[in-house]
């Protein structure tokens, strides 16, 4: 999960003067901050840990981040006594949803909670889709699949086109925060990374939604590579503040590797 985290902050400098190049520097600027990414993943890493409900720990968490970046929607939907979803595609089912991933321990599982974290918003297929593959892709990396058969099953199971090299993409990609405009883009940026950093690095090199893109490819990474670098992790817990410090180690003592 603190590779999602750490993919948000990194990124988050970068969805409003993106940079198209893997290779830019420094990788934290001091610009970087968490923004709603963190905010919602840790939202639900808090639901598993206390048995809250997705749907109130979203709430409560927008409450005591207000200015976090959110949508539009999400936030009249936060701010609102409603429950019911609002039928959204966009990418923030899927950006929340790593902590289902590490969490669970059979791929059933991992589906069914993904769908169900999804759906308290996000209930089109589009969004539900973008959240159960992450999720999906967390889970098969962490538990020791290799790249083509992580591609094979995302490919086989959600129709996600993942044979296009980045470099292809690269050059026409615009901002889009629908998960089909961007979930498979991340996965891709996962799947041609040499390292973790390698993924994040990627992953923002497409532009658009930088920094919710390099938090899907950061949370899968961090499953496949077993963790982010010392290096990355010193840089992310001082920008996070005493509240989400203490739900993520908690989480991590929680669901050990």
């Amino acid at each position: 999960m603190l590779g999602a985290i750490a993919g948000d902050i990194i990124g988050s400098v970068y969805e409003r003067r993106n940079v198209l190049t893997p290779y830019f520097y420094p990788l934290f600027d001091e610009g970087c901050r968490f923004t709603d990414d963190t905010v919602l993943t840790v939202a639900l890493a808090d639901s598993l840990l206390s048995g809250v409900s997705y749907t109130d720990k979203l709430k409560e968490y927008f409450r005591r981040y207000p200015r976090a970046g959110y949508g539009g929607t999400f936030r009249e939907w936060a701010k609102s006594p409603s429950r019911s979803p609002y039928h959204s595609f966009g990418n923030g089912s899927a950006m929340r949803v790593s902590p289902i991933g590490f969490a669970f321990a059979s791929l059933d599982e991992v589906l069914t909670q993904a769908e169900r974290s999804a759906s308290v918003t996000h209930n089109h297929p589009e969004g539900v889709k973008g959240a159960v593959a992450t999720a999906a892709a967390v889970f098969l990396a962490r538990t020791g699949a290799d790249k083509p058969a992580i591609h094979r099953y995302i490919t086989d199971h959600f129709g996600y086109n993942l044979d296009r090299p980045l470099d292809e993409i690269r050059p026409t990609y615009r901002f889009d925060v629908s998960c089909q405009g961007s979930v498979p883009e991340a996965i891709i940026a996962f799947l041609e990374s040499t390292s973790y950093e390698d993924a994040v690095r990627k992953a923002i090199s497409l532009g658009g939604d930088s920094d919710t893109i390099a938090c899907i490819a950061g949370g899968i990474a961090d499953a496949f590579y077993g963790g982010i670098p010392p290096a990355i992790e010193e840089e992310v817990w001082p920008r996070l503040d005493e509240h989400l410090t203490t739900i993520v180690r908690q989480f991590q003592q929680r669901y050990p590797r």
